[in-house]
């Protein structure tokens, strides 16, 4: 009897492309759509729109999944998916840290929640279209390798996944170039062959994440609070309408005057106040991270060496990674690495395994 797959489908040509690969090599396919949020809350237009959770995306879905003869469903999970991802993604930025929402939906929605609903239907495995490799080791853990094509590998977002999870997950897109899942779907005729992706944020509508934060606590009855623009030196250089539009090495939309160009040093929420600086500040030899999980190696308990990642486009420095008493880690980088931003994620390879990782604190 063929092992059952929950194929968690976006709409897009990766994940159609992954339910057709996986129908190919014998497995019983249902697709599901996860829909994530309303257009109620986030905003965008319903009919025109190109992300997940629309409409059209849902009609994308369906019609793949009828050309492989697979069942398909809808998932209402957008409840969740505000209390787990759109609000911690507000209150991050509001408590001066920058969020990556994408790592915190793997964890919490796909490698929680839909595998949950997986088991509930009788699935054996959830698989997903990411460009990732997933590997059984000789120490009987499984890890996570870097998917070979290196301008669309995923595995930087996938540090939150446990064990458990990964040993019910297929991604059979890790071996592949992004241009050949697009001849796939070509050569077999898939609705989603051409269709355009998106690397931006899912629920906001223009990739513009301080609109999105105005029009949520204009929604929501809340104002932020203003506060003073502030050199290193202490000068005041002018005033902003709030801490949780900055991040750090921010340069554009100060709104200040200066000789020489200013970046975002430190967001002080307490104080409401904007630290800005020149370039050369910005570079930092250390920092800590916490809610560490371990994926290829069990928690150690010495300092190692590892290639760390600090943001989706950052290239993998050298450093020591120090695991502390309270299960967080100190990550001291050979050479000073630029805009080190609280919220962002930490995550530690061995060339291309994915050793585990944290949130900057």
């Amino acid at each position: 009897m063929a092992r059952k797959v929950l194929v968690a489908m976006s709409g897009g040509v990766d994940s159609s492309v992954a339910a057709f690969l996986l129908k190919e090599q014998g497995y019983e396919i249902v697709g599901a759509h996860m829909k994530l949020w309303d257009y109620a809350e986030v905003g965008g237009d319903i009919y025109r729109d190109g992300r997940c959770c629309t409409i059209d995306s849902i009609t994308d879905c369906r019609i793949v999944c009828d050309a492989i003869d697979a069942p398909f469903y809808v998932l209402n999970m957008s409840k969740q998916f505000r209390c787990d991802v759109i609000d911690n993604f507000v209150a991050e930025y509001k408590a001066g840290r920058t969020p990556n929402p994408c790592i915190r939906c793997n964890t919490d929605l796909k490698w929680n929640a839909f595998l949950r609903k997986a088991e509930e239907i009788g699935c054996d495995f959830i698989a997903t279209g990411h460009y990732a490799k997933i590997e059984k080791r000789d120490n009987g853990r499984y890890c996570l390798r870097k998917g070979v094509d290196s301008t669309r590998d995923q595995a930087y977002v996938l540090w939150g996944i446990t064990q458990e999870a990964l040993a019910k997950t297929l991604m059979p897109l890790g071996g592949l170039n992004k241009s050949e899942v697009r001849q796939i779907a070509t050569k077999h005729d898939l609705r989603t062959a051409e269709k355009a992706e998106s690397r931006e944020i899912c629920f906001v509508a223009d990739d513009d994440y301080r609109r999105f934060l105005r029009d949520w606590d204009d929604k929501h009855g809340l104002v932020a609070a203003p506060g003073e623009i502030v050199h290193t030196d202490g000068t005041v250089l002018g005033r902003h309408e709030g801490t949780a539009y900055f991040t750090i090495g921010q340069r554009r939309g100060l709104g200040i005057a200066y000789p020489t160009p200013l970046y975002v040093q430190k967001v002080d929420v307490a104080n409401h106040r904007v630290i800005v600086g020149g370039d050369e500040s910005l570079f930092q030899s250390e920092l800590s991270a916490e809610g560490v999980n371990w994926v290829a190696i069990e928690a150690p308990g010495e300092p190692f060496e590892a290639e760390v990642k600090i943001r989706y486009r950052h290239k993998p420095a050298p450093a020591l990674v120090t695991p502390l008493t309270d299960g967080s880690v100190r990550v001291t980088f050979k050479q000073k690495q630029r805009a080190i931003t609280p919220g962002q994620s930490a995550v530690f390879f061995d060339d291309d395994i994915l050793l585990g990782g944290g949130v900057i604190a």
